[in-house]
């Protein structure tokens, strides 16, 4: 049997119901300042339904879905994954650094 469902889709994190039912990720010490496209959440709804709140979502790719983000210039880890010779996936830390933007 159907659901009454009221379904809206959301363009960008800036749409009216973009993060809805989904928190806030919690800081940890490594990460300095709220990401500036989620703001803290990591991801956003691309699609919601009003009534069963039933998503489809889109990870930030600016933090890749910390929420958090580094302010300094110190290098730091970002979990990855690439294929080895043969084809297969190996999981690794890729370290990055980010140039601070200047206001």
């Amino acid at each position: 049997m159907p659901h009454a469902s009221q379904i809206v889709e959301c363009t960008d994190p800036e749409s009216p119901h973009a993060f809805d039912i989904i928190p806030l990720q919690p800081r940890n010490g490594a990460l300095d300042a709220a990401c500036p496209v989620c703001k803290g959440h990591g991801q956003w709804n691309l699609e919601i339904d009003l009534v069963s709140f039933r998503s489809k979502r889109a990870i930030c790719n600016h933090c890749q879905g910390a929420g958090w983000v580094e302010t300094g210039d110190d290098p730091h880890g970002v979990p990855d994954i690439e294929r080895d010779a043969a084809g297969h996936p190996r999981w690794y830390t890729r370290i990055e650094q980010d140039v601070p933007e200047k206001s």
